[in-house]
């Protein structure tokens, strides 16, 4: 009998040391580690909100891109019906709904079955239909404008992507982390200007459309949707970049329209230096931006990498010899000579040439033998005209930005290169092969875009914007990015004078490579370009850079096409098409 009794009290002990176990972990759980539960910090009182809580996210709260006009770059607004998943469960006036959106009541119903998260109607709603629907005031049903992503992505090799990244979040917002500013899925810039402008995008917070639910999922008694958003009138900020939207999409269309492959095509606004349109190619692969694809990442900006510019490097070559009084009018050249001096191939022979004639047809022999002859005198004179005209360093905008030190516009941007082993210098053969932009040279087409806007500003050098300001949520100005002028030395007046005239020979002139674009509304000055990449393939680069109206100009641009073969390359039609539509869109 005592042992049963014995065994009774452990019994009712155990029980009540039990209970009292079950007492304290719930007076923690309740009112000591409410918000910082565990060696994980979890916050009760959150998660228990978050339980009963369903969300639709409307805007995740980071900084834009915008136009100069202040569009959207990245994405299109438009007014939508949105319908929360408890409205199946409850009487409200589908009928009129109905009626307003133009929509028949089963379409709407259909929509809402077994739903589990808000549903967003995609029929576009007009600003009168989206006011019509808010003043029904019916829980769970909203007239809101949505932001979806553009269908064809604009400039978005330049704009750059975003993307969740734990390790960048940890290495550089460490602070912003720990302080709860930002999650460690935030999402944050992994390329181009996403990037650069990284710290003043991110977001503040996120703007919702929130309910409460019950364990069934209906709605709480009492409790309607809500709206969560940043009332900051500052944040987030707004990029306003120098593109010029309706140029953008004309350069898009007309690069999808003949297929460029691998290249692209960027247009400066010539008396400020601002881009207004860039677009490379191929697009980007967003399952997997980094992959490989011709041998560089997909998100590579093939606009802001070295390439090989062939005859367009002759524009240097050309400024050297006139700057260095080599050009005797009346002297002609043998055109029918390669660089090496033997007889080219029979239909690639274009006689006696003056240097005129030389630079509208691209004969390479007479710019071999200028080079040559330069280069005795002046071992260094490729690279230091190379200099003058901006081909070598880079070009993009730089400066220091609050405590950003050096911070450039223009992330990822490369240096150009005229050697790779000076003692090419006294190769003759390697001077002859760089004068006409073969061998070691290379340049970034924004460069070379670049190199035309400053022989058309008379030989005036300045970096090239592509953000004119930061703006905050209310249009007040952040920061604004001034002008800054190109370092170096640069090509005199009248050099430039005489290159603005030789490069309106290349269309001008009855045999110019540029001829094709003498029924343009707009009279073009520019240059061709032939790289060879692969002899035995057939595989060339193919270039065609130039400003426009060549008396008056406004614009500069610069066409690539990239690994491709000669025969097949649509940069002309591409160049073409893009200033008639440019004259098109100025002319409405």
């Amino acid at each position: 009998m005592k042992i049963i009794h014995k065994r009774i009290y452990i019994t009712l002990i155990f029980i009540l040391l039990l209970i009292s176990g079950l007492g304290a972990r719930l007076v923690q759980l309740q009112l000591v580690s409410t918000e910082s539960f565990t060696d994980k910090k979890i916050n009760l009182i959150e998660g228990s909100v978050k339980q009963r809580t369903q969300e639709m996210v409307v805007d995740d709260g980071r900084g834009k891109f915008e136009d100069k006009n202040g569009q959207s770059l990245t994405s299109i607004t438009h007014n939508r019906l949105v319908l929360f998943p408890f409205l199946e469960k409850m009487k409200w006036p589908v009928q009129q709904v109905s009626e307003i959106v133009g929509m028949q009541p089963k379409e709407l119903t259909n929509r809402l079955a077994n739903a589990k998260t808000p549903v967003v109607i995609t029929k576009e709603l007009s600003h009168a239909q989206v006011e019509k629907i808010n003043a029904l005031k019916v829980p769970g049903v909203f007239g809101i404008p949505l932001k979806d992503e553009r269908p064809v992505p604009l400039a978005e090799h330049l704009i750059g992507l975003e993307a969740q990244s734990k390790q960048i979040i940890e290495e550089k917002y460490s602070d912003k982390l720990k302080n709860g500013a930002i999650k460690s899925t935030t999402p944050v810039g992994i390329s181009g200007m996403q990037r650069a402008f990284d710290e003043f995008l991110l977001p503040e917070q996120e703007s919702k459309l929130l309910y409460h639910v019950d364990r069934l999922g209906g709605p709480m008694f009492g409790i309607d949707v809500k709206y969560t958003g940043t009332a900051n009138p500052y944040y987030p900020v707004s990029v306003r970049t120098t593109l010029d939207l309706s140029v953008q999409e004309l350069v898009e269309n007309t690069l999808n329209h003949y297929k460029l492959k691998d290249g692209g095509a960027v247009l400066i606004d010539i008396k400020n230096n601002k881009v207004i349109a860039m677009a490379s190619r191929p697009s980007i692969n967003k399952k997997d931006p980094f992959k490989k694809q011709n041998g560089s990442d997909s998100v590579e900006n093939r606009l802001l990498t070295p390439q090989t510019p062939g005859s367009i490097f002759k524009t240097v070559t050309a400024a050297a010899a006139l700057e260095q009084n080599k050009i005797q009018p009346s002297l002609t050249y043998n055109c029918d000579k390669s660089i090496y001096g033997n007889n080219v191939e029979e239909d690639h022979q274009k006689g006696q040439l003056t240097f005129e004639e030389s630079f509208a047809q691209s004969c390479n022999a007479t710019f071999a033998q200028l080079a040559k002859e330069m280069i005795i005198s002046n071992p260094n004179i490729l690279e230091q005209y190379a200099d003058k005209l901006g081909l070598i360093q880079p070009v993009g905008w730089t400066g220091d930005v609050f405590h950003f030190e050096h911070f450039k516009q223009f992330l990822g941007e490369k240096s150009g290169r005229v050697w790779t082993n000076t003692r090419e210098k006294k190769v003759p053969n390697a001077v002859a092969q760089t004068a006409i932009g073969q061998l070691d040279v290379k340049v970034t087409p924004l460069a070379v875009a670049n190199m035309m806007a400053t022989i058309a500003r008379g030989g005036e050098k300045k970096q090239v914007k592509a953000v004119d300001a930061l703006e905050y949520k209310n249009n007040t100005s952040l920061y604004t990015f001034k002008e800054h002028e190109l370092k170096g030395d640069t090509i005199n007046k009248a050099t430039a004078a005489s290159m603005q005239q030789l490069l309106k020979g290349v269309v001008q002139s009855e045999k110019g490579t540029g001829r094709r674009f003498q029924t343009l509304p707009y009279e073009v000055a520019g240059k061709s370009g032939t790289a060879e990449i692969s002899v035995k393939d057939d595989i060339v680069n193919k270039w065609f850079a130039g400003y426009f109206p060549a008396d008056d100009p406004k614009y500069a641009m610069v066409v690539v096409d990239l690994n491709t073969k000669s025969a097949i390359s649509p940069t002309n039609s591409v160049f073409y098409d893009i200033v008639k539509g440019m004259y098109d869109l100025n002319t409405r």
